[in-house]
């Protein structure tokens, strides 16, 4: 199996109380941390604007500022976004901020892709909200649009949402034009959610990457659901790698386990949501499937792999705070799980300081 860090932007209420002014110096460590251990595939931002699960004043730092930062302090590492929404900047603009982006990482970047669903921040910037069709018809749209200025350097495209004429991308990604052994397509894409007739159809036209529901049985449905997308689309199932999003919660025993649920419960307070509010949000944290012991743990991952789902990105609400939690699963999980001879199959340049 493959593992992704989550980097707390603050989207999470996971920055409260941490002064603007050491954000960034938070964030970067965590990167270098995860860039200094061969165990961490990648390293993951979410985009959006405003806090979850409530709107509020707290810090949500934007996501393609931070994978351009991100790359500049880091060397090994792949670097993704979870996911971006296609309606929030023209997709032609976007390709472009990706292909340089890739030139800064030397060829690290994934992008991961959506169709987008918080219906506050859409109208707070102006989106409006279409209708789930529409953003659905958006991505769509928008892949072709990636693609062709990823792998030919220029788009033309008359879509019902989105016309690009001649539109140029120079230089190209380093991926798919010069690393040796990178795809032809560019830009890995890893296309997010779980829609069953339409996001898991574009996902088997154009995907490298799913993401969808974690848990085990959902992750078996949702499997099916692809495969028969690609079986209808004469697309080969096994070139596209599964993964899902889990909120670890780990311990060495249950009362340690418990008292981080109990830390999650203090920090949504601090943010200022009520004790309902803070509750619930307890409750989805430990109801996943990588909450409890080492063992616990790698023992449902084990079923997932099984089920097909390799590559895990994860996410731990105290990271910002204290990496004990990450640190025990780094020395109890990562090990026991990750495939080591798949490591330096990721093609990039060394960076030489």
């Amino acid at each position: 199996m493959k593992f992704g860090l989550f980097i707390p932007q603050g989207w999470r209420m996971d920055l409260v109380g941490i002064e603007p002014s050491q954000h960034w110096g938070v964030m970067a460590g965590l990167a270098r941390r995860a860039d200094a251990n061969n165990d961490w595939s990648s390293i993951w931002v979410y985009d959006h604007f405003h806090t979850v699960p409530e709107p509020s004043r707290e810090a949500t730092h934007e996501a393609w500022t931070l994978m351009s930062a991100l790359a500049a302090v880091t060397g090994r590492v792949r670097l993704g976004q979870m996911c971006t929404c296609m309606s929030y900047r023209e997709p032609a603009y976007l390709a472009k901020v990706a292909a340089t982006i890739d030139i800064i990482a030397e060829g690290r970047l994934d992008m991961g892709i959506g169709a987008g669903w918080y219906e506050h921040e859409w109208r707070a910037y102006g989106y409006g909200f279409p209708t789930a069709g529409e953003r659905l018809r958006r991505l769509e749209e928008g892949v072709q649009i990636f693609r062709d200025l990823w792998t030919t350097g220029e788009a033309t495209f008359s879509g019902r949402h989105y016309q690009v004429d001649g539109a140029i991308c120079a230089p190209q990604p380093l991926q798919g034009t010069a690393l040796p052994g990178s795809k032809a397509n560019g830009i890995p894409m890893w296309i997010a959610g779980g829609g069953e007739k339409k996001t898991l159809r574009i996902a088997a036209q154009y995907a490298d990457y799913t993401n969808f529901d974690g848990s085990l049985d959902g992750f078996k449905h949702k499997s099916r659901i692809l495969r028969e997308h690609c079986e209808a689309q004469g697309r080969d199932f096994g070139e596209i790698v599964r993964s899902a999003n889990y909120n670890v919660v780990i311990g060495r025993d249950e009362r340690e386990v418990k008292n981080r649920l109990a830390w999650i419960r203090e920090q949504y307070l601090r943010a200022g949501l009520t004790e309902a509010r803070a509750d619930e949000q307890v409750r989805a944290a430990a109801s996943g499937p990588a909450v409890g012991t080492p063992e616990q743990i790698v023992e449902k991952f084990r079923k997932l792999e099984a089920a097909g789902m390799t590559y895990a990105i994860t996410y731990f609400a105290e990271a910002a705070y204290d990496n004990t939690a990450i640190q025990l699963f780094e020395q109890e999980v990562l090990p026991e799980l990750v495939d080591r001879e798949d490591h330096g199959h990721h093609f990039h340049l060394r960076r030489r300081h």
